[in-house]
């Protein structure tokens, strides 16, 4: 499954810290020929990894690289004596969310707070079927497993929690302005920071199993960010320096606060919260799905997670995931 195992995740891990080391001392530290060592670090440049090679002098990452290691990931979220917190990490997996689908449809034993994060993703997959660019080491790529006992109707507001727990996640860690675009980017300054990708599987009235995908830009490179096709930010662009364990920690602890709130009272207070903090408030946008639109002032969102819109002067309210949100610039 992993295209980046054994020798090339060696190198990575000699090269993280953004510091020159020579060909030679790497083919010994690997037991490896330095012939072996220039055919590794071509084939991690061809993965999207910018590695410098200077003459005399050795090769270089072009910015250090903080890698996950489960044994510090679960350390971290022991520190905040979270409850549930099953991790799975990887070098590289087709789609975080994928794998735990596949698990759900071939009736896998999963227990809810089970995490799979990945540093880098082949098939990242985004909303409405886009492609969720994943490049190695760039970027936190994270999914989370949770059984909802009461049904598909039930997760209907899901995503409105996942958004809180990502907002309380990046307040409680750098203290930064974020701002929720419903159904489910999260925002600074009108740019994109993370997606949430929710994926059901389940009956009307029997147990439902949620899959909540989340992609949060940590340091994208410039030779990814050429396919996207919004306004993007990162952590680094902000000037802030990241532990990506410690983020995704962070991040699985605040997800089982929001979840267990949602499981005992829906969105009864968070739709309140989220209104406070909802990126278009009293702004004009336009709806989109499929092929129809319609334009109105969005005044947030309701109990269940609908989205409100003012249409001359009457309210009315929207739901479904395929929907999509643009601002409606003057």
């Amino acid at each position: 499954m992993s295209q980046i195992a054994g020798t090339k995740l060696a190198i990575l891990q000699a090269l993280k810290n953004g510091e020159f080391v020579s060909g030679q001392l790497l083919g010994e530290k690997l037991g490896i020929s330095r012939a072996a060592v220039a055919k590794h670090i071509k084939s991690l440049g061809e993965l999207g990894l910018d590695i410098y090679k200077v003459n005399n002098k050795g090769y270089c990452l072009n910015q250090e690289i903080a890698l996950i290691s489960q044994p510090t990931l679960e350390s971290e979220f022991q520190k905040l004596a979270g409850h549930t917190g099953n991790f799975e990490t990887y070098a590289s997996i087709d789609s975080t969310n994928t794998e735990l689908m596949q698990r759900i449809a071939s009736k896998q034993a999963l227990t809810s707070g089970t995490v799979v994060v990945a540093e880098m993703q082949n098939a990242g997959r985004g909303r409405r079927g886009r492609v969720w660019q994943s490049p190695f080491g760039a970027n936190l790529y994270y999914s989370y497993y949770w059984l909802l006992e009461d049904g598909l109707q039930a997760a209907m507001g899901v995503s409105v929690a996942v958004g809180l727990a990502i907002y309380d996640c990046i307040k409680s860690l750098y203290n930064i302005e974020v701002n929720l675009k419903w159904p489910n980017d999260i925002l600074v300054d009108n740019q994109k920071l993370a997606g949430v990708l929710v994926e059901l599987d389940g009956q009307p009235e029997g147990p439902c199993h949620l899959v909540i995908g989340i992609g949060l830009n940590i340091a994208m490179p410039e030779s990814a960010s050429e396919y996207i096709d919004q306004a993007w930010v990162d952590l680094k662009r902000l000037g802030l320096e990241v532990n990506k364990n410690e983020l995704a920690a962070a991040l699985t602890f605040y997800l089982e606060k929001r979840l267990a709130q949602y499981q005992a009272s829906g969105l009864s207070e968070m739709y309140q919260e989220w209104n406070k903090v909802n990126a278009f408030a009293e702004q004009l946008i336009t709806l989109h799905t499929g092929q129809k639109a319609w334009q109105g002032i969005c005044v947030g969102i309701d109990k269940q997670g609908g989205l409100v819109l003012r249409q001359d002067g009457i309210e009315k309210t929207y739901y479904g995931g395929e929907i999509s949100v643009r601002k409606v610039n003057p």
